[in-house]
């Protein structure tokens, strides 16, 4: 059983809460498109609901150990979603140490 957190329980609302929470991390550069939510009209590129869990895929500053990027991504979702799986894809990585990309 899932014990949500803040999420709305709508896929929707689930995925920008997701992907919000995951841009705010400060080594996440951008959401990457490993995976998708598609939604009516639009679709929500780099966060994948609707499953059994969680998929994220990122493009992160290497600006630490990425093993532990990815749990501290995991527990951010987490905190939304709640104990379900969740999977986090880094399909990338800069040495930049600029802005986020847009």
């Amino acid at each position: 059983m899932s014990t949500a957190g803040s999420g709305t329980g709508r896929p929707d609302a689930l995925a920008d809460e997701i992907a919000s929470a995951v841009l705010a991390h400060p080594s996440v550069v951008r959401l990457a498109g490993g995976a998708v939510t598609y939604l009516p009209g639009r679709r929500v590129v780099g966060v994948r609901t609707g499953g059994p869990g969680i998929e994220v895929a990122v493009v992160l500053r290497l600006d630490g150990p990425l093993p532990g990027v990815g749990a501290e991504l995991r527990e951010r979702v987490r905190r939304i979603a709640g104990d379900v799986p969740v999977d986090i894809e880094i399909t990338d990585v800069t040495l930049t140490q600029g802005a986020k990309e847009e």
